[in-house]
């Protein structure tokens, strides 16, 4: 029996399988209990330690340990490798040792490859059929430091001109192809401490059935028997019960010494690193999330850097998120989320994501899904609400660029909450959701940040800026920061708050307003109130949001997971309007996160001091949380402020701030005449372009009526799916 191939069963069917092999007894207990007769290949480069490290794992789980060089190479050739590898050249020993690993055969152990078996793919197909791949991701300066120590001589490539730097790096693309599971090393781990790592990844891998999701509002004693697993939320988007889903164990930790291995990684790699503790290989393999992740933060961002941060004044530094194809720190996210959602879905059925925007989402969602290709275009729709008079009007040109296809953009007569929730309320009546799948076979699912899909990416580059200042010389691995982020629905605070679990330092997480200021309100005063509360647009508006989504993820952590309490609160704001913390808790809060506002004067002010200051132009947004952190932050620990948009999306509100007189009414014009002003950041090529493309367009605007929704989201599926006979 080979190894169960996954992407050919679905999820859930393949999880089962491999919890059929297991039995009562403990994992460690016996052969039969771990991988069923499967193998653990350990894979990596020359000096990683995988004889060592292999026979400790076979040892801990009692079970035969094989090493490639000594028990099937120099078995079967009769002379040591060295020897070999002297005798017939590099080329020629790589086809040999790769014809001699195609006669391997074994079941039930621990196998030590070659750092050079990667290099052969033959080879490796046939030999990962008889078990899993653990890839020991080891520091390349341990790995040098061992070799020179060891005095090895008989690695593939050890010629004259070629640095062993140079061998390892060209053999990763071989071990990242290959891998079912990362151990990350750290650097300076030991050959026992990799060893547990190893024993802790195959726990993993045999107990995902425990790797589940949770709603905010529903305990671990209200759970019904069907487990909900990352594929299932990443389609479901909003628990069933109203909330909101949430890791049922947490996010993993990060020690320190992996945390240091992340510091020279590019974003991508790092990105690769992060999500993969945070997504099981059951739901989407190592090698597909690795194709996805390349492709979303590739050549379509302007900055190599994907998510550079830079230096603005004393110790104030910016994030810039704008550099993906909409101009926001949404592309972070819908980049790569989309691929995941269509990585996802079940077989036979057709699927809209609803999208409520206050602006920057819109576009970021619809540029998104609009890249898929093949089936999952054809099998993905996604319908954005956004309100008429409450974006800029360079958001709102960006989001009616998209009209044709799977991707549609929609203007109300009304706000971003009214857009809000409606969009809840269609998921919450079984009547339409199951008029539209038995008319035609589509589901219903969401695309903000209330999916957990959409959430976790951002993680990545809160831990990212961090880790740049490492890289910078600004601080050592362990020293504090603070985050100032300019927030309305909760998500990217949140989001920094998981970074924090994570592992990274994050001391405080500033929360920034507009003068809107529901979030700053709830954190000074434990109470969230509604009543009597008008929408007040701003410069800063895709922060214009009262009723704030993510919240509810916040107050499910500081509470300890307290599902009664966050059902009853959120319960009691939909039908009153209101709610107030405990005491206690509204201690918590405070510890976890500062929060200010900022009024359209003082945003307007800051963009324009910082200007004159440094010749650097804030968005308004950026400028918001500008404003709060020179209130709140006590410069004792350098701040990163989230740069969550160009400045371009908003050009009028700069104009205006810069004092700039007879300001063009083209927005394309507004662009090339903020570009002459600003030294930096420069201006956003792909966001010029969007503008010339969709200007003389007319877009579609509905009155501010649920039933007219509707209508919009059936005329949608009508002219994206075929209607089931």
């Amino acid at each position: 029996m080979g190894l169960l191939n996954t992407s050919q069963l679905p999820i859930r069917a393949a999880k089962w399988c491999l919890s059929s092999l297991s039995t009562q007894k403990s994992w460690l207990s016996a052969r039969s209990t771990c991988l069923g007769d499967k193998n653990i290949l350990l894979m990596g480069p020359p000096g990683a330690g995988k004889t060592t490290v292999g026979k400790i794992v076979a040892h801990k789980l009692g079970l035969p340990v094989i090493d490639v060089d000594d028990d099937v190479l120099e078995t079967a050739w009769k002379m040591p490798v060295a020897a070999k590898l002297a005798a017939v050249g590099g080329r020629c020993f790589l086809e040999e040792e790769g014809r001699a690993l195609c006669n391997f055969s074994a079941s039930g152990c621990v196998v030590s490859l070659t750092g050079s078996n990667p290099l052969h793919a033959e080879a490796m197909q046939h030999v990962k059929q008889s078990g899993l791949v653990f890839y020991l991701d080891v520091d390349s300066e341990d790995i040098l430091q061992r070799l020179t120590s060891m005095k090895v001589n008989r690695i593939v490539g050890q010629e004259e001109g070629v640095s062993m730097r140079d061998i390892l790096l060209y053999r990763k693309q071989f071990y990242e192809k290959w891998l079912d599971v990362r151990v990350l090393c750290g650097t300076g781990d030991t050959v026992e401490e990799v060893a547990e790592k190893v024993l802790k990844a195959v726990e993993r891998y045999q107990k995902s059935d425990e790797e589940t999701f949770i709603s905010t509002r529903c305990d671990s004693a209200g759970l019904s028997k069907q487990k909900i697993y990352f594929s299932d939320v990443v389609v479901e988007g909003l628990a069933p019960d109203g909330g909101l889903y949430v890791p049922k164990n947490g996010f993993p930790k990060i020690g320190t010494r992996e945390w240091q291995r992340l510091v020279e990684m590019s974003y991508p790699e790092r990105a690769l690193v992060l999500l993969e503790k945070c997504i099981h290989p059951l739901d989407i393999s190592a090698l597909d999330l690795r194709t996805m992740i390349f492709k979303a933060y590739g050549s379509n961002f302007g900055s190599k850097a994907v998510a550079p941060v830079k230096h603005l004044a004393h110790n104030q530094y910016i994030q810039e998120l704008f550099h993906g194809p909409t101009a926001s720190f949404k592309d972070l996210a819908l980049q790569l989320m989309p691929q995941l959602f269509a990585y996802c879905l079940p077989p036979m059925c057709n699927y809209l994501i609803l999208v409520a925007t206050s602006g920057d989402t819109g576009s970021a969602v619809l540029s998104g899904f609009s890249r898929l290709s093949g089936t999952d275009r054809h099998r993905t729709g996604v319908l954005v609400f956004f309100p008429e008079g409450g974006v800029s009007e360079i958001q709102k040109l960006q989001m009616m660029s998209y009209r044709e296809g799977n991707a549609r953009g929609v203007s109300v007569l009304s706000d971003f909450d009214f857009c809000q929730r409606n969009i809840k309320r269609m998921f919450g009546e079984a009547g339409l959701t199951g008029h539209l799948a038995v008319e035609y076979g589509t589901v219903l699912s969401t695309g903000n940040s209330i999916n957990w899909a959409r959430l976790l990416p951002q993680v990545v580059y809160h831990s990212s800026a961090y880790l740049d200042l490492c890289r910078d010389g600004v601080i050592k691995f362990g020293d504090p920061i603070d985050v100032c982020i300019p927030t309305g629905n909760f998500g990217n605070a949140m989001s920094a708050v998981y970074a924090k679990q994570m592992g990274i330092p994050i001391r405080k997480v500033i929360c920034a307003s507009n003068h809107n200021r529901v979030i700053t309100d709830f954190i000074k005063t434990g109470q969230y109130d509604l009543r009597g509360r008008s929408l007040m647009l701003s410069h800063s508006p895709a922060i214009d949001i009262l009723k704030s989504s993510n919240l509810e993820r916040f107050i499910y952590h500081v509470s300890d997971g307290n599902s009664h309490l966050v059902k009853d609160l959120f319960t009691r704001l939909d039908r009153q309007q209101h709610f107030q913390v405990p005491e206690p808790l509204l201690g918590t809060i405070q510890q976890e996160v500062l929060s200010g506002w900022c009024s359209e004067d003082d945003c307007l002010a800051a963009i324009q001091r910082v200007h004159t200051q440094t010749g650097y132009v804030m968005d308004t947004h950026t400028a918001v949380a500008k404003f709060v952190a020179d209130r709140l932050q006590d410069g004792s620990c350098p701040v990163v402020f989230c740069s969550t948009a160009h400045y371009g999306k908003f050009a009028p509100a700069v104009f205006k701030a810069l004092q700039i007189p007879n300001i063009p009414e083209d927005p394309a014009e507004q662009l090339k005449k903020l570009e002459l002003i600003a030294s930096r950041p420069e201006m956003h090529r792909e966001m010029i372009k969007c503008l010339k493309e969709s200007a003389k367009r007319k877009h579609s605007i509905c009155e501010a009526e649920y039933s007219v929704l509707v209508d919009q989201v059936e005329s949608m599926i009508q002219d994206s799916f075929l209607k089931v006979m």
